[in-house]
């Protein structure tokens, strides 16, 4: 992770150019500070706004082929391991074929499960045009938000991330432990 320093330094000398890199890498946070710029008069707003949305879609779309062609060359006992066998493999596309809209924007609007659910796109093989449209439309509106949190109150961009970076972590704790919960219910039932 890069220090939220460094991150203002690098925008504030190399521009956009510098913004789209970092923006793949850490989002929301890069945002606020590149929206707090445009609010100074550093930035094109809605050139900004179309490299961000832009810069997030592709480190998606990295994530969605990671779990599209990287996950499958691992050792078969590895991915067994970490629970994903072949029948639940299986599911995971059913339920991509019939809610991947949903899941994705559970994913993008979580923050803290939009790692995991990018990936799980990939590896249920949800088909590349249904996953760019609609994570497209989950990244528009969360974009546009980090945006205007950023152009109105974007000087406090420490304070946003501290409050980023502990929501995600709660959001993931209580997800882990509602899969525990879930997964101990399954053996339970058996």
């Amino acid at each position: 992770m890069i220090d939220l320093p460094t991150i203002q330094t690098l925008i504030s000398t190399h521009g956009l150019w510098v913004v789209a890199p970092i923006a793949v890498l850490e989002g929301p946070i890069v945002t606020v500070i590149a929206s707090w710029f445009a609010q100074r008069g550093l930035f094109d707003l809605p050139q900004l706004i179309l490299v961000l949305i832009l810069s997030d879609l592709v480190g998606d779309a990295v994530l969605y082929a990671l779990g599209r062609w990287g996950l499958h060359r691992l050792p078969p006992h590895w991915l067994r391991r970490v629970g994903l066998r072949e029948g639940r493999v299986r599911l995971m596309s059913r339920r991509f074929d019939h809610q991947g809209g949903r899941i994705l924007a559970f994913g993008k609007l979580t923050h803290a499960a939009g790692a995991a659910v990018l990936v799980a796109a990939g590896l249920a093989r949800m088909p590349f045009g249904s996953f760019i449209f609609l994570n497209t439309l989950a990244t528009i509106p969360k974009t546009l938000a980090f945006v205007a949190l950023g152009y109105l109150i974007g000087h406090t961009y420490h304070l946003i991330y501290f409050w980023l970076s502990n929501a995600s972590l709660a959001i993931l704790a209580i997800l882990a432990i509602g899969a525990a919960a879930w997964m101990l219910r399954l053996r339970v039932c058996k």
